[in-house]
């Protein structure tokens, strides 16, 4: 404990000089003139209140005890926690931070939120990184769940619709569309409107999961030996090999990447 009391005593009512009021209190001169431009700023008048404690003019000169200079004081979540449930399905940040807010009304607003649990993930260490060429890699994958699509407004007929997604590896172009199912004709038309919507056929197409039907046809041999593609089946997708731009005059030679549930990794060279 700081001998605050005593040192402003001896400063602003008995007079004594910065030197003398240290020599008495045991400290240096230095630390009685910083106490006392402290006292200055914290807009008290001496003396101070009587039921003012030790402990309490100490905090309104120098601040909480742990709480360093320029700290946040609002309540922050555990971050670790947040990431964790980030992972779960259809959970957001905006969903996180409206259960945060609700419970720190005076919390962080949702702005500064995101950006503080940003920087918190920036410090993590990294397992792996991954770097991309340009038109090298587009990954392709269904969305987990399905969307309510109105088929008839008269009769308010819906239809779910599955959600087709690739994304470019090198600039995080992403395409989407809704297709009725995830067959194997919807599959490949679904392929074909991604490559017209990015104007080109990326040289490896990356799947995360291919449905056992769409593999059936891909792969009619052994499922967990490479087979050739059968060039019936990629006929639209070398259809656009004629429409690639001057940049992609590369000849082609599309390799489709699809990780199995339940089982390896397997490449297959198209055509």
């Amino acid at each position: 404990m700081r001998h605050v009391r005593e040192i402003l005593r001896l400063s602003l009512e008995a007079g004594l000089s910065t030197r003398m009021a240290g020599e008495r209190a045991g400290v240096g001169p230095t630390t009685v003139r910083d106490m006392l431009k402290r006292f200055a700023r914290s807009g008290l008048n001496w003396p101070v209140p009587a039921e003012m404690s030790d402990a309490d003019l100490e905090a309104c000169l120098y601040g909480l005890p742990g709480m360093k200079p320029g700290r946040r004081k609002q309540p922050e979540p555990d971050w670790s926690a947040v990431a964790r449930e980030l992972k779960r399905k259809h959970v957001t940040l905006q969903v996180l931070w409206e259960e945060y807010v609700a419970a720190h009304p005076d919390g962080y607003r949702y702005s500064r939120w995101c950006d503080l649990f940003r920087r918190w993930e920036g410090r993590l260490p990294l397992t792996m990184r991954q770097s991309h060429a340009g038109g090298e890699k587009m990954f392709v994958d269904y969305a987990g769940d399905t969307v309510p699509v109105v088929v008839d407004r008269r009769t308010g007929e819906v239809r779910d619709a599955h959600l087709f997604v690739a994304v470019l590896g090198g600039s995080s172009l992403s395409f989407g569309c809704a297709t009725w199912t995830e067959q194997f004709a919807d599959w490949i038309e679904a392929h074909n409107g991604a490559f017209a919507f990015f104007g080109g056929v990326a040289h490896l197409l990356v799947y995360d999961y291919v449905p056992g039907h769409v593999i059936g046809v891909l792969f009619p041999a052994r499922l967990c030996a490479p087979q050739p593609v059968d060039p019936s089946v990629l006929n639209d997708i070398e259809a656009h090999n004629d429409q690639r731009p001057a940049s992609h005059s590369r000849s082609f030679g599309s390799l489709c990447q699809t990780g199995f549930r339940g089982g390896p990794t397997e490449e297959v060279e198209g055509t």
